[in-house]
């Protein structure tokens, strides 16, 4: 118990942390991103609403503590105000109907290279020198290489614009209407493929090279050669007594993978014009709405911080010697 209470302390600590960051940013850039905001509309903005942006952003008369406090409040209350671009749309609104779409591309892509990548990381580290493992790391390693955006619009143009196999954009077809059927839920996956195809060759590389290094450390344990004289199974060495010590050092990885991903989701949904945080992060930049940008980066660095606390979590659970 005290070990959850320290971790949690940690990560709470570190969200007020992102929080600061996220209020003393905008103090850096020369002017007032709220003065430039007005000069943006050119007298369509009424000073009433000029007045509540400084409010939400704690651009307020006072000290600069009252300042911090007032935008702590926002913070907690979720009360972040109206969005630039879709004025007057609240940001809590526009995230809610965003988060969904991209929390479904990095779940689904994360968890596929994962599965992917420990399957070949296991078998070739308990089969070394073998094919799998003199080929796929490396092979994998110079595709997770390129750069996501080249990827992404290499894909782009192979499947979607020249084979026309996929979607050029959107995340279902516009035509349907959402709900939970079966023409809507197959359109959305349809639409889903190509993102998440980018997503897993970017991922396979790392999950392949840290479950091979982990199994080979954990191969060389004393109760592996213990396992071998027992006459136990190949199959059942590797799966019941190597993989899940190995696991130990990857947990960490996959959970900071999927905050990662959360934040690279905005050039793979930029390249396909998909309806996630970031291709809303890359437009509210365009737009200079500080509301939104503001938004999406602390829900990128929560997430980070929230998945590496189920991390720790987990390593509890893995681990006994953490329980005591």
């Amino acid at each position: 118990m005290n070990f959850v209470v320290r971790r949690f302390s940690f990560y709470f600590i570190a969200i007020m942390v992102a929080i600061t960051f996220n209020f003393v940013i905008p103090r850096l850039m020369p002017g007032d991103p709220v003065d430039a905001l007005f000069a943006a509309a050119q007298g369509r903005m009424p000073l009433e609403t000029l007045q509540a942006y400084k409010e939400m952003l704690g651009f307020v008369d006072g000290p600069m503590w009252v300042q911090y406090l007032k935008y702590i409040k926002s913070i907690f209350t979720w009360d972040l105000g109206p969005t630039i671009m879709l004025y007057p749309l609240p940001v809590t609104e526009l995230l809610a109907v965003k988060v969904p779409w991209t929390i479904g591309l990095a779940g689904m892509s994360t968890v596929i290279s994962v599965m992917i990548g420990l399957l070949i990381g296991t078998y070739a580290s308990y089969n070394r020198g073998g094919f799998t493992d003199r080929f796929m790391p490396g092979f994998w390693a110079f595709v997770g290489a390129m750069p996501q955006p080249v990827t992404a619009l290499f894909i782009f143009f192979i499947l979607a614009l020249t084979w026309k196999w996929f979607p050029l954009s959107y995340g279902a077809n516009p035509d349907l209407e959402p709900g939970w059927t079966w023409d809507y839920i197959t359109s959305v996956l349809h639409h889903a493929v190509l993102p998440i195809i980018c997503m897993i060759l970017g991922g396979i590389g790392s999950w392949i090279f840290n479950m091979r290094n982990a199994m080979i450390n954990v191969l060389g344990e004393d109760y592996i050669t213990m396992a071998k004289a027992k006459g136990l199974s190949n199959r059942r060495i590797m799966t019941h007594y190597a993989a899940r010590n190995a696991l130990l050092p990857v947990v960490t990885a996959v959970s900071m993978q999927v905050g990662f991903v959360m934040a690279g989701a905005i050039f793979i949904e930029t390249v396909f014009n998909y309806p996630g945080v970031g291709l809303l992060l890359f437009k509210a930049l365009g737009a200079r709405d500080y509301p939104t940008m503001q938004a999406c980066f602390l829900l990128i660095v929560v997430f980070v911080l929230v998945f590496n606390f189920i991390a720790d979590l987990l390593y509890l659970w893995l681990d006994p010697r953490l329980r005591n």
